[in-house]
């Protein structure tokens, strides 16, 4: 309709997409997000303050990080042996252990609240730049980000993160920082190799990086990795001993029963499909080195096709499927791939739109922080789908078998719930990876048949999806999307970026495409 009103009038039509509107649009996005975000911490607040302490905040993980800090500094030799209660022994680096002795010096109260704080920050903070690396600035990368922080908030491996005081989303977000770092900045890589010398999970970044042909952050982590792990021996020398030669280091279980319905993995998965450890481990090798190679590929086709984002999301994706052990606390990567679904279906149109906006919604209510009502007299506090059916916390059966083994129907849905939706967010992925390819070797074909002079100035730019520039040379930024049809010789597909930094995208592939191509609808 607005082309043809443009043909008959000769002048581009006002209407919803004209700036005013798209002004108001945006003050309406960032108010909405900023009510969201209140309400969702207000309620947050309010069950804290209804409900006993223990039910929301109870700290079991932080009290295990303070008494291996207090072990490390007094009786470093019994680090790996030392339990807080039976069978809660201190599982990280002895690097980690160092950092979490600095924890001691806080009375356990503060200790308690600067962990929660930190993490709902660092949980805000990941957000904000998944919203910024995706394009989004200004009114609405702020309604954005409060509006899916909100959203992320009530996830339940957010809610369980906060409520044993787990590390994850201090660590998820200096990985999210590192790679959103324009690139050649010196440092770059250091906080990939910092996070993986706490927890060894970000080390599938590195392999990642090597892929994307960021060789030198790849360095950098690899090296401030190296350093973390030469300050552990340095300082604990015994207890890296054990921890790097010893037996338990390649052992899964070591921390905890590896079909424990909370450990959602593949492992876990077939563990419980299986019914025992032992009968789920040549398939689960076989599946998970699969996974691995095509994650990590569709990860690097991703982002040298201009799509950052949705490299590292597939990348953090992959390393949660493969992983011997991902706790239900280990998923809140779920808050970046909630930000990059919101940015995929505001980028489609027509019906796409809507099945976008569905799929959004329904990944955050399989993730989501339900209370137990199927358990009679239970609080009114988080818990989560996959809690569900009975599990090794409730005890043995009579027969001496784990119940994960004995799981049908709903139970058996349930109960992996976050693998199997991972799952499907993964093949999603893929499928734009392999979009994505095809894409970009049809336009190296189409460039090759035309003569000299009518090829792309930059021929070696990859590129996914049409490319769609503004008149005056910039590519058409997020205040353009309209909830209408977008103004004519504007992009159809959604927000591009801000001018890139000085030298910001010259040494960077990924980041070079997105700055000349908007990008297209990636699944």
């Amino acid at each position: 309709m607005a082309l043809a009103e443009r043909t008959v009038t000769g002048q581009q039509p006002a209407g919803p997409a004209g700036p005013a509107a798209r002004k108001r649009r945006n003050r309406v996005l960032m108010l909405g997000g900023l009510l969201a975000l209140a309400a969702a911490f207000g309620l947050y607040v309010a069950t804290i303050v209804t409900h006993p302490l223990g039910l929301m905040l109870a700290g079991f993980d932080l009290r295990v990080y303070r008494g291996a800090g207090l072990v490390a500094l007094h009786d470093a030799s019994s680090l790996y042996s030392w339990q807080l209660v039976p069978g809660a022994r201190f599982t990280y680096t002895p690097f980690a252990a160092l950092l979490f002795a600095v924890a001691t010096v806080f009375p356990w109260p503060a200790a308690m609240w600067l962990m929660a704080v930190s993490s709902l920050l660092a949980l805000l903070a990941t957000v904000w730049m998944t919203a910024g690396q995706l394009g989004w600035y200004g009114r609405r990368r702020l309604g954005l980000a409060c509006a899916v922080t909100a959203a992320a908030l009530w996830t339940e491996p957010v809610q369980r993160t906060l409520h044993v005081g787990q590390v994850e989303l201090l660590l998820m977000a200096l990985v999210v920082w590192d790679l959103g770092r324009p690139g050649g900045r010196r440092w770059q890589g250091a906080g990939i190799g910092l996070a993986a010398g706490v927890k060894l999970v970000p080390l599938i970044f590195i392999p990642y990086l090597l892929l994307t042909r960021r060789f030198r952050q790849a360095a950098v982590a690899s090296a401030v990795f190296a350093g973390t792990v030469a300050i552990g021996w340095a300082a604990l020398p015994q207890a890296s001993a054990q921890w790097w030669l010893g037996p338990d280091f390649l052992a899964a279980d070591r921390t905890g029963f590896i079909g424990f319905q909370a450990n959602q993995s593949l492992r876990g998965l077939l563990t419980r499909l299986a019914g025992g450890v032992n009968a789920a481990t040549p398939g689960w090798l076989a599946l998970a080195a699969a996974t691995a190679v095509a994650g990590l590929l569709a990860a690097a086709l991703l982002h040298s096709a201009g799509r950052p984002v949705q490299g590292w999301v597939t990348c953090a994706l992959t390393g949660l499927l493969v992983s011997p052990i991902s706790w239900d606390h280990h998923w809140v990567w779920i808050a970046p791939a909630l930000a990059l679904l919101a940015d995929t279906a505001v980028r489609a149109r027509g019906v796409l739109r809507w099945a976008e906006w569905v799929f959004s919604g329904v990944l955050a209510l399989a993730f989501g922080g339900w209370p137990a009502i199927w358990n009679r007299g239970a609080a009114l506090v988080p818990w989560g789908l996959i809690w569900y059916p009975p599990g090794t916390t409730s005890g043995l059966s009579a027969s001496g078998r784990h119940p994960e083994y004995s799981w049908q129907g709903a139970d058996l849905i349930a109960g992996n719930l976050y693998v199997l939706a991972g799952l499907v967010l993964f093949a999603g992925l893929l499928i734009a990876a392999a979009r994505c390819r095809r894409s970009q070797r049809s336009t190296r074909a189409r460039a090759a048949t035309k003569p000299a002079k009518q090829r792309s100035l930059r021929p070696g730019l990859p590129r996914c999806g049409r490319r769609h520039d503004r008149a005056d040379g910039q590519t058409a930024g997020a205040a353009d999307l309209s909830a209408g049809q977008p103004e004519h010789g504007q992009p159809e597909h959604g927000p591009a970026r801000r001018p890139a930094r000085r030298g910001g995208a010259a040494g960077d592939p990924g980041r070079r495409a997105a700055a000349h191509r908007d990008h297209a609808h990636p699944w």
